[in-house]
């Protein structure tokens, strides 16, 4: 039995961190309905180079059902005040003010529902001088400080290349969504969730900010490896890539990386005993440990660090993470047949539960179920449908 299986999500959200938000939802089993405007999520046609659906939004949206609504429309609209009463949740990230121009802020929703539990997905959140601001992954994460902290003093500040704004926000979100769902199973009240980008981005700082707080806090890259052996080492190979991250958390880390390469009295050598002299001598350190990684590949220094319990990664492009062995092994990447793209490889989700059962399947496409959920929660007729349809109310 999939472990959401009686929740009710209508899932009113574009781009990523809303999308994301609903497909975490529906990867444990809840009924999630995408509801988008005539011309549909923007992330449908982002990088899309052939009319179909683009990877980007096929991405954010499986296993949800798809209806189309045209909010501008009298009828379109009512019908979503109609279906309200049909649902648990209501996940949103449109711009500043949308909810409330259509007159569905959340006194008028909890009027229409007040079992409604109601997620508000924001920039900025709905209050504060930032507030009526449009945000997007990238500024959130360059309001957070998080921006300052990456590249180098050479390169300046450089964008993460993950979208941990949208996809960190969406989780956070579902997270919320899911306690407030308990809540509203014992109270039957509903309630409001407010999440803020720019909030959960900041969070994702605290562990870097234990290292120093203010302006002078050296890039994410000099902090973050930490004293050597930890760090970045350079591998065989002439690609930007061929390197491996290690992280020697400990004395007994340190003294198996001193093992794995082949050099165990480094462990007790005074220059290196201790973090301090380590980082102090890091220089003679680095060069008595370098000719052993450049003698290997990154799978290979990975390999043999690995198994003697150092904890490290091999530097993979995004290539590379498809055929990684590991991922594959676990099944993380699957084919499913899409209805207008043919088979895609997609990613499951990232959490395994042993009693929630929920195959993955392809994002709708657009209006795909429109006629389905308006018959099925509304009892339209097919000649009303046809009505609607005709006079573009819905799609």
């Amino acid at each position: 039995m999939p472990a959401l299986e009686t929740m009710r999500v209508l899932d009113f959200t574009q781009w990523e961190a809303g999308p994301t938000c609903g497909q975490y939802l529906a990867w444990m089993g809840a009924d999630v309905v995408k509801l988008e405007s005539p011309s549909g999520d923007p992330g449908r046609t982002i990088m899309s180079t052939d009319g179909t659906d683009s990877q980007y939004f096929c991405n954010h949206n499986g296993n949800k059902r798809g209806i189309v609504l045209n909010l501008k429309s009298p009828e379109g609209l009512d019908l979503l005040r109609r279906l309200l009463p049909r649902f648990d949740v209501l996940v949103e990230n449109q711009g500043p003010g949308v909810l409330e121009r259509l007159g569905l802020g959340p006194e008028a929703l909890h009027a229409i529902n007040p079992r409604l539990v109601i997620a508000r997905i924001k920039g900025f959140g709905l209050s504060g001088p930032y507030a009526d601001y449009k945000s997007f992954d990238p500024l959130a994460m360059a309001a957070a400080g998080i921006t300052s902290m990456t590249g180098t003093a050479d390169s300046g500040p450089i964008s993460p290349g993950g979208t941990f704004a949208d996809t960190g926000t969406g989780v956070h979100t579902a997270f919320a969504i899911v306690s407030a769902y308990v809540q509203q199973q014992r109270t039957g009240e509903g309630q409001v969730i407010e999440m803020s980008m720019h909030e959960v981005m900041t969070m994702f700082i605290r562990t870097m900010a234990a290292w120093t707080w203010g302006p002078d806090a050296p890039p994410v890259a000099q902090r973050s490896e930490g004293v050597l052996p930890s760090g970045r080492w350079r591998c065989k190979g002439d690609g930007p890539n061929d390197c491996v991250l290690v992280t020697a958390a400990n004395e007994s880390m340190w003294a198996g990386f001193c093992a794995a390469i082949g050099q165990p009295e480094l462990a007790t050598d005074p220059r290196f005993a201790k973090p301090g002299h380590r980082l102090r001598n890091a220089a003679e350190l680095r060069a008595a440990a370098q000719p052993w990684f450049l003698e290997r590949t990154k799978q290979d220094a990975m390999t043999e660090l690995g198994e003697a319990g150092v904890p490290v990664a091999a530097v993979l492009d995004t290539a590379e993470v498809f055929a990684d062995p590991h991922l594959n092994a676990r099944g993380f990447f699957t084919t499913v047949a899409h209805p207008e793209r043919g088979d895609m490889v997609m990613m499951q989700a990232p959490f395994r539960m042993s009693a929630n059962d929920v195959p993955l399947e392809p994002a709708p496409l657009l209006g795909q179920h429109t006629r389905e959920v308006l018959a099925a929660e509304l009892g339209l007729t097919d000649a009303e449908l046809d009505a609607l349809i005709a006079s573009g109310a819905v799609v």
